[in-house]
């Protein structure tokens, strides 16, 4: 048995839209949960001992409102492991992951997806992470004011100042940063600032599929050289370049197939590109409407290492790609992460504690 640390999951906020933020009923003992990808039942059966419950806000709401709703995608993270005690358990380091692993139960971490979120505030990045989140994606769709997004018209080539600042005030307080959904000139940017491993939390190659969510192989091999991780994504338009041919051209007709194979070529190529060291999974289940066939929900996780098993994946390497890379990857960050939260790290820098719209007017002037 090889446990699964998922590196992406959207059930917060396909709780708010399907479920009013409804804790109870998830538990799937009586069938899966309608509607969703996600449930504890069929966690159990796809042998995950750990995920990142990804807190995301849909950019129609704007600055205070994206904070509030974060918070309250946060707070759901927090009832869903107090309604299941027995099954769930909060981690914020690796070593509690692994202690929860040992006790039976779903290590339950969180991650921000996106920097909007913050609303342009080291202070509430900063709060996010004393509430237990230990990732952030610099970017959401949409170009902030401070990254460029890889689904956006760019405007910083790359990250401004400020875009600095937050990469290290995130590896200051042991967040991990997130390099997906970003544009590769702000994975470069971001790369060249930071002084831990990063992670990207869910794509996939653009070598083999020309999605601008993608991450290219120049950035794949800096991420394996510099000890970070890459959390492959099951999203079929993602990991097929037929699929996402397919969506281009107006989904006319019947989609092109996306089955294992699409998501196994896709973890080979970070393999050799990036190195086994660098290769995870972060699904995006709950995040998108399909999934490739034998993928279809959160118990398929097994079906997929069988796969690479086939493939002539060792069990070492299984082990790694499941949960030892991006554990180690976690790790890295831990010791920044304990001091800032026992107010040993030492204080930011003063900048970093000035209002973020002065930092804009005096980039803007």
């Amino acid at each position: 048995m090889i446990g699964v640390i998922d590196g992406h999951n959207d059930l917060a906020w396909a709780c708010r839209e399907k479920r009013g933020y409804r804790v109870d009923g998830l538990d799937g003992t009586d069938g899966p949960v309608a509607g969703l990808h996600t449930d504890l039942a069929r966690l159990r059966a796809g042998q995950v001992q750990g995920q990142f419950w990804s807190v995301w806000v849909e950019p129609v709401l704007d600055g205070a409102e994206q904070v509030t709703a974060t918070l309250e995608q946060i707070d759901f993270v927090h009832r869903l492991v107090a309604a299941h005690p027995d099954r769930l358990e909060l981690a914020g380091t690796a070593e509690e992951a692994r202690r929860a692993a040992a006790r039976g139960r779903i290590a339950s971490l969180i991650g921000v997806e996106g920097g909007a979120q913050i609303g342009g505030s080291l202070a509430v990045l900063r709060q996010y992470a004393r509430l237990g989140a230990r990732y952030m994606t610099l970017t959401w769709s949409r170009t902030t004011d401070w990254a460029d997004s890889a689904t956006d018209l760019p405007r910083h080539a790359g990250l401004t100042a400020f875009g600095r600042d937050v990469v290290a005030e995130m590896n200051r307080i042991g967040m991990l940063v997130d390099l997906a959904h970003v544009a590769p000139s702000t994975m470069r940017d971001a790369l060249a600032v930071a002084t831990r491993p990063v992670m990207v939390s869910h794509s996939a190659t653009a070598a083999l599929c020309d999605h601008p969510r993608n991450v290219p192989d120049d950035v794949l091999a800096r991420i394996g050289s510099t000890g970070g991780v890459v959390m492959v994504a099951l999203v079929p338009s993602f990991v097929s370049q037929a699929r996402h041919d397919w969506v281009e051209a107006g989904e006319i007709g019947e989609p092109p197939a996306v089955g294992i194979a699409d998501v196994a070529d896709q973890m080979d190529h970070v393999r050799e590109v990036a190195g086994i060291d660098a290769v995870g999974i972060g699904a995006d289940y709950d995040g998108t409407g399909s999934m490739p066939e034998g993928l279809e929900d959160v118990s398929h996780y097994p079906d997929l290492f069988a796969v690479l098993s086939r493939r002539g994946w060792s069990e070492t390497d299984l082990a790694a790609t499941a949960h030892g890379n991006v554990l180690r990857v976690l790790e890295a960050s831990d010791p920044d992460y304990r001091a800032f939260l026992a107010g040993t790290a030492g204080q930011p820098d003063p900048h970093a504690i000035v209002p973020a719209v002065d930092t804009f007017t005096r980039e803007q002037h």
